[in-house]
């Protein structure tokens, strides 16, 4: 079965598909075992079941087609831990469906009688223009009308200070205010909040009149600011508020927090920066070593930490989104979103396409009228033959007081010291990396069954149970080295380096974030690549690892691992997308792809004019061509400078030159289907050769011409591809001492 079949079929990916049956030889692979899993992954035909699942006694573990069963005896063995377990009385009728080779993947639904609400708490930021908080209203009345009717919401807003609506209240309108420099505690609040929850958190259809009215009449916040100051922010000290609201009055509930910021945090708890715009925002450089920036900065990341913490524990969500040129403090409030399984959206200004289309889309139904997202969701992997080493994504370690943990590896990774995860808010993308090790110096079974345990609360209120068993076979030891590269998934890989390497610069600034995924990929060519020592052209690279090297190459010169010229808040926003998203997705950030048009004479129309795919590289560029660039962030179309003059003098308007509009019309027609299901919607620019913004295309390609062959504009330092093969090759074949 094909890696991506396989993947379609269990939301699976893993970069050895046959496993090493010995540590002598997990130790030579260069990477750990691991891989990349998607829950929720959208498939054809999935199975869903009505009913709980049927589970081992000994371990937990599920039933599935690699158990055995007795009919006879109604006994049936675990495939995971070996362990008998004896059906009640009859086999239930469920089993026979589980059983089925296209049982590798189930869900189950556990429908208890009682339905859970999720609740929507709207944290809208008042210290913003007035243009800004139009378009921000015109967005918010949309969306509300999006939310599902049995679902509950709130609404606070903050400016110096924090309002909370009391929306269902129906004779008169009213708030509550509380002070932006303050700290609440749940304790001073409970003094202060009616316990009723119906008066600050209604269901949508009781409460969605007043709600609307309530937002139409929003204004800006009526603290001026004074001149060449920023305005007042207290967007940490109104987080702070609506979760502890949440606890006092959902505790324990499916809920987001959701927070629409214009500015940086100015006072109060987290803020960032003074009102004074003398004072810069932080950068990255203000971050490191032991200045007050840095030790402010590091005080903010434990307050919303924190705050994380503790939110994802009552099954709460925080949802980031920005409108603003400016920092607003992401950075500091990465553990929020990262933690809890967030959406982050960032525009430029809340009147942008965007933030409106990206918000629409956020609520956006399925085909069964439904949210396309669950919420407090865990998951837990179940495997006798692998210790785990930890988890890299969007979630907490998690350890039940009831559950003893015996197979957690010693090398800790990502979220690591558990088996078990807290993921929040989980989304048909969620994917997440998974690091194992044997737990045995030699394996003595020919395979192994791994299971993936995800339990969630879906959008029409019922508990669900996801399970995915995937079985791997070990190496034979006949040539177990060819047996490895034969299952090497190099996209799988490359994409579980690059989750490694940015979760461990995430924990510890100062590591060398390229030297780590250059470790790897030497380690791989050294251990699976033949070559002679000391001999850099002998080098030939396994046929499954051809595109390593430029993958890695790539991911070198990425946003996730190259923060210059970025600010701390852009560097959170990409790493936080690419631990969000799965294989195809992360490998388009890491190396984007780019598509090249060309024009045939006006005689050959019926030929193909293009998309075909070129190298990511200078040369691509040619003056009668059009690129299209995909960097999951960006669609670009690049018009050559030829091109660019026809688009110039309006040929494309001529009716003799009707071949020359629909040639210009292609790229758009291919840029238009990649934005149908992109989310966040990526920035749409249009440029032609020599402009000013063909700089993010020219940031992408690898400077193959000198400096004095450049006829592109070209100019860079950076390590070509060709140079950076050539230290690679010295470094692989270079004798060991």
């Amino acid at each position: 079965m094909e890696f991506e079949e396989y993947e379609d079929k269990t939301g699976l990916r893993f970069p050895f598909n046959v496993f090493p049956s010995n540590k002598k030889l997990e130790e030579n692979l260069g990477i750990p075992l691991s891989c990349l899993y998607q829950p929720l992954r959208q498939k054809e035909n999935g199975i869903i079941l009505d009913g709980a699942p049927v589970g081992c006694s000994t371990c937990q573990g599920i039933i599935n087609p690699f158990c055995q069963i007795d009919v006879n005896t109604g006994y049936w063995t675990c495939s995971i831990c070996s362990a008998r377990n004896k059906f009640a009385q009859t086999i239930p009728p469920i089993v026979q469906y589980l059983l089925s080779p296209d049982a590798i993947d189930v869900e189950f639904i556990i429908n208890n009688g009682k339905s859970l609400p999720v609740v929507y708490l709207f944290v809208i930021d008042l210290s913003i223009d007035e243009e800004e908080l139009e378009s921000l209203k015109d967005s918010l009345l949309k969306a509300i009308e999006l939310l599902p009717i049995e679902s509950y919401v709130g609404l606070i807003t903050f400016g110096k200070n924090i309002q909370v609506y009391q929306s269902g209240l129906f004779d008169h309108m009213s708030t509550l205010a509380f002070n932006g420099n303050k700290l609440y505690s749940k304790e001073q609040l409970s003094k202060i909040i009616d316990q009723n929850h119906q008066k600050i958190i209604q269901r949508v259809n009781i409460c969605a009149y007043n709600l609307t009215q309530y937002i139409q009449s929003l204004t800006c916040d009526s603290f001026s600011k004074m001149e060449y100051h920023r305005k007042f922010n207290c967007s940490g000290s109104a987080l702070n508020v609506s979760t502890k609201i949440l606890e006092l009055l959902f505790p324990k509930a499916s809920a987001r927090i959701m927070l629409f910021s214009g500015g940086p945090c100015t006072v109060g708890p987290g803020n960032i920066v003074n009102t004074d715009l003398k004072e810069p925002l932080r950068s990255h450089k203000d971050l490191d070593g032991k200045s007050s920036l840095a030790k402010k900065f590091k005080e903010n990341v434990a307050f919303y930490n924190k705050l994380a913490e503790g939110a994802l524990l009552e099954g709460y969500t925080y949802d980031i989104f920005i409108g603003s040129y400016d920092q607003i403090g992401l950075s500091e409030m990465e553990s929020l979103v990262d933690k809890t399984g967030g959406v982050v959206i960032q525009s430029d200004s809340f009147t942008s396409a965007i933030f409106s289309q990206s918000l629409q889309r956020f609520f956006e139904k399925d085909e069964q009228d439904q949210s396309q997202f669950g919420l407090n969701a865990f998951l837990e992997i179940k495997s006798t033959a692998l210790k785990i080493s930890g988890l890299v994504g969007h979630a907490m370690s998690f350890k039940s007081p009831n559950k003893k943990i015996d197979n957690i590896s010693e090398r800790k990774i990502g979220h690591s010291g558990s088996s078990m995860w807290k993921l929040g808010s989980i989304f048909n993308h969620s994917t997440y990396g998974i690091y194992f090790e044997l737990s045995q110096q030699q394996i003595p079974n020919a395979f192994n069954v791994i299971q993936f345990i995800t339990t969630y609360q879906h959008p029409d209120g019922t508990r669900r149970v996801r399970a995915t068993t995937s079985q791997r076979f070990f190496t034979t030891g006949v040539n177990p080295k060819l047996e490895l590269i034969n299952s090497f998934d190099q996209e799988a890989a490359v994409v579980l380096i690059a989750r490694e390497a940015i979760s461990s610069i995430m924990n510890n600034s100062t590591i060398n974030a390229s030297k780590l995924v250059d470790r790897a990929l030497v380690s791989l060519l050294t251990n699976f690549c033949a070559y002679q020592q000391g001999n850099p052209q002998s080098l030939q690279i396994a046929s499954q690892m051809t595109f390593l090297p430029q993958f890695i190459y790539h991911l070198r010169r990425s946003n996730f691992i190259n923060i210059f010229n970025s600010s701390p808040d852009e560097t959170s926003y990409y790493r936080h997308i690419f631990l969000t998203e799965e294989c195809s997705n992360a490998l388009t950030m890491i190396q984007p792809q780019l598509l090249a048009y060309e024009l045939n004479s006006q005689q050959d129309l019926n030929a193909p004019h293009g998309p075909f795919p070129v190298l990511l590289d200078s040369t691509s560029i040619k003056p009668d061509r059009l690129l299209l660039l995909d960097t999951f962030f960006h669609i670009l179309i690049y018009h050559g400078s030829t091109v660019a003059e026809w688009r110039r003098q309006n040929f494309h308007l001529q009716p003799e030159y009707a071949y020359l509009a629909q040639f210009l019309e292609l790229p758009r027609k291919e840029a238009a289907e990649i934005l149908v299901d992109r989310f966040p919607l990526p920035r749409f620019i249009d440029t032609d050769e020599g402009g000013s913004q063909a700089r993010f295309l020219m940031s992408k390609l690898n400077p193959v011409t000198s400096y004095k062959e450049n006829v592109n504009g070209l100019l860079t330092d950076d390590l070509s591809l060709g140079g950076y093969m050539e230290v690679l090759r010295g470094l692989i074949v270079k004798p060991t001492k």
